[in-house]
């Protein structure tokens, strides 16, 4: 038998064998194998009729009482609960609203204010915030707006080198769960043990883990977390960020954006800010409502699917496509930059490409297979087990040797 139909029969079997399968039907697809929901979310098939009785009755009949008699108010902090689940969290700790970068603001300076008021008379000497070296770009521009707006040392380190950078100067450290590039997934327990052991507050970016693999934000003590909901939550393009604050530290928390949402009494129009309880201090104005419910109604493909049967499908999808690349793929045409240890990877493959690497997905898109490409010479395919098969991935390989072969 050759590779190609070995390849073949295996995926089959993996298809009939996968207790996740019949998830795909919750979801708008094509033919085509879509393997970039890293970066967006295929749509929910519950999102359009949920998004038209929002504009037509929630909006176009109730008009303001919706904020009252259909929930809006409540939004961001019902959504969050949704949420929390699967980024393992207790309820009230999770407030959905604004963007990532916003939320990552909130969530830097927020903590170097929780650690100056831990400090306290050694306030004056935690003066340095580490950030991941190795961060999407928005996360460094953000650190690096809050140094300078808190007087801070901004200093960027890799995650491998948080443990031995980790000083009694240390206010706050932003770390990626999971490397946007390579899909390498770093150690969030041992990192946030040793960002507490030096005394100070641990920030993480879920991005690229929350919809693909357990977080455990409760169980390992993160303080404060932010994350998208377009990727592996399938919220919608630009959907609402969230922003997590552990509860034993919302009373602490001291957002540098407040708003009149963020309010005790927000109907108060009170000139003097006091913040309202919990996590609902991490709002600021009003929701964007037509989004925030989209999302909402994109979270219902979530119920009754455990977080850790994603993950294990997620590792399976990833090992077949890395096996298949193997045998199709002639040697030296492509390098993967995911690591092979489970315990390393993510929920995407990214591969070093000898060709012209934007050529190769440009091609790749026009035969069906959608995923991304990432300069100069990297390609990115993202995994979501909720709606990708063994089929789609013996394919996805097979076409990758095809343009391969042709770009020679």
């Amino acid at each position: 038998m050759s590779d190609l139909a070995f390849k073949a029969a295996a995926a089959k079997e993996l298809d009939a064998a996968d207790e996740l399968a019949g998830l795909r039907a919750r979801f708008v697809l094509d033919d085509g194998v879509y393997l970039d929901g890293n970066s967006l979310g295929a749509l929910p098939a519950a999102v359009p009729d949920q998004v038209a009785d929002v504009v037509r009755r929630q909006w176009g009949e109730l008009r303001i009482r919706s904020w009252d008699e259909s929930g809006w108010w409540t939004a961001p902090e019902r959504i969050g609960d949704r949420i929390a689940p699967l980024v393992g969290a207790a309820a009230g700790q999770i407030v959905v609203g604004d963007s990532t970068s916003v939320n990552v603001f909130k969530a830097l300076v927020g903590a170097v204010r929780i650690a100056q008021d831990g400090a306290g008379d050694d306030a004056g000497g935690r003066d340095e915030i580490l950030v991941d070296a190795t961060t999407f770009p928005t996360d460094g521009y953000i650190a690096r707006s809050a140094a300078r707006l808190t007087g801070h040392t901004l200093r960027p380190v890799t995650p491998g080198e948080v443990p031995a950078a980790l000083s009694e100067r240390t206010a706050a450290v932003l770390l990626n769960h999971v490397d946007y590039r390579t899909g390498r997934l770093h150690d969030l327990p041992s990192l946030t043990a040793a960002v507490h052991a030096a005394g100070a507050v641990s920030v993480w970016d879920l991005c690229h883990s929350a919809g693909a693999l357990p977080v455990g934000l409760d169980e390992h003590g993160v303080d404060l977390a932010v994350g998208c909901t377009y990727k592996y939550l399938n919220g919608g393009p630009g959907s609402p960020a969230y922003l997590y604050v552990r509860k034993g530290l919302q009373d602490r928390f001291d957002s540098p954006l407040p708003g009149w949402n963020s309010h005790a009494e927000p109907f108060g129009m009170r000139a003097e800010y006091e913040p309202a309880r919990g996590a609902l201090r991490g709002r600021v104005g009003t929701p964007d409502i037509l989004s925030m419910l989209a999302l909402e109604a994109a979270l219902e493909v979530w119920d009754g699917v455990p977080v850790a049967a994603v993950r294990a499908k997620s590792l399976a999808l990833t090992d077949f496509f890395l096996e298949c690349v193997d045998a199709y793929v002639p040697e030296g045409r492509v390098e993967s930059l995911t690591p092979v240890r489970h315990e390393e990877r993510g929920s995407q493959v990214a591969l070093r490409c000898s060709a012209i690497a934007g050529d190769v997905m440009k091609r790749l898109i026009e035969r069906g297979i959608v995923g991304d490409h990432r300069r100069p010479d990297v390609l990115r395919f993202g995994f979501t087990p909720l709606y990708v098969g063994f089929a789609d991935v013996e394919r996805a390989a097979r076409v990758l040797a095809e343009v391969l072969a042709e770009v020679a």
